[in-house]
């Protein structure tokens, strides 16, 4: 009887031993899964999260939302309710249906003076243009400016294609106005040399009419002799 008491025992001992192996077995896989799921978690938040960032005007947008829905919160029912107590407790329901009203007229004119804030900024373009630049700015392999630590020099470089880029367009702009000074030159010219044409046909037109008034004249004395009138 003893020996087959000491052998069950042992069997016992034996299966608690398999159970508590297979149960550590069963979490060490358990926790491997979880593991692997976390890791997979933490590698797609960051990816969701550069998207997100990469898309400046709906991170804005979220934000956005996000102090809309805190600020309507702090306007409550209940602190509603304990600003007008007296109104509260003569009719509740009307109360409520106040609070709901004052809700949504509160959420549509923040809304609209956000959608004025973003159409009047125009930051739907800009953050477009600033994630443009980010996203060429990643391709681009050449160093970024740094400064050199002597101001005079970074100024100067910051200054001078400035004044490079306006000296050619002054130089341009000067260009197109002494060519339209030149169009307009000649057009004088053209005026000048058509009125002294115009001058000349006149002066000689003149000199004609003298001329041939004087032969006129001329021819009449001859024909018409002063004595033969005389009586």
């Amino acid at each position: 009887m003893e020996q087959s008491e000491v052998s069950a025992q042992k069997e016992t001992a034996e299966n608690k031993c398999v159970k508590e192996s297979a149960e550590n077995q069963t979490n060490e896989a358990t926790g491997d899964v979880s593991s692997q799921v976390s890791k997979l978690g933490s590698v797609s938040k960051p990816s969701e999260e550069t998207e997100a960032r990469h898309s400046r005007l709906k991170l804005f947008d979220k934000v956005m939302q996000k102090s809309l829905e805190k600020f309507i919160d702090h306007a409550s029912f209940n602190r509603f309710a304990s600003t007008f107590r007296p109104l509260y407790k003569k009719n509740p329901q009307r109360m409520e249906s106040i609070h709901k009203q004052f809700i949504e007229e509160l959420r549509r004119t923040i809304q609209e003076d956000i959608s004025r804030l973003i159409e009047e900024g125009r930051l739907d373009f800009k953050l477009n243009e600033l994630d443009k630049l980010e996203s060429a700015a990643k391709n681009n392999q050449n160093p970024a400016w740094r400064p050199s630590g002597v101001p005079e020099q970074d100024f100067c470089s910051f200054l001078m294609p400035y004044y490079r880029k306006q000296e050619a367009y002054m130089r341009q702009e000067l260009k197109k106005i002494q060519a339209e000074n030149a169009a307009l030159a000649q057009k004088v010219q053209a005026g000048r040399e058509s009125i002294a044409q115009t001058e000349h046909r006149i002066s000689t037109a003149v000199d004609e009419w003298k001329a041939s008034v004087t032969e006129f004249e001329r021819l009449a004395s001859s024909l018409c002799p002063a004595d033969v009138f005389d009586v």
